[in-house]
């Protein structure tokens, strides 16, 4: 078994090595890969989104690693009321396993 695993761990890191050379292969004259959303049709928010998507990946990330939260946060409150306008109450109920 270790020589297994021994083997497969080998052929990763192998890939890891010399995949980025089959890459780098075609030379200087290889256009580089530019990775952008199309906005042309967009409007409003999702606009906004998009072109915050193209212009920095970093600021994206970190709207997009508050937004999440937030909006777990928003509907989970949302949640929260609709079930206590509906009858369900989860702050009182009887757990079973006691």
């Amino acid at each position: 078994m270790k020589e297994i695993w021994m083997k497969i761990s080998t052929l990763v890191i192998a890939m890891c090595v010399l995949l980025p050379q089959t890459v780098l292969a075609a030379g200087e004259k290889a256009a580089l890969v530019v990775i952008v959303a199309d906005t042309r049709g967009l409007t409003g928010l999702l606009k906004m989104w998009g072109d915050l998507y193209n212009e920095s990946h970093l600021y994206f990330s970190l709207l997009t690693i508050l937004l999440i939260p937030v909006m777990g946060l928003l509907f989970g409150s949302v949640a929260d009321i609709v079930m206590k306008a509906i009858g369900i109450d989860l702050e009182h109920r009887d757990l079973a396993e006691h």
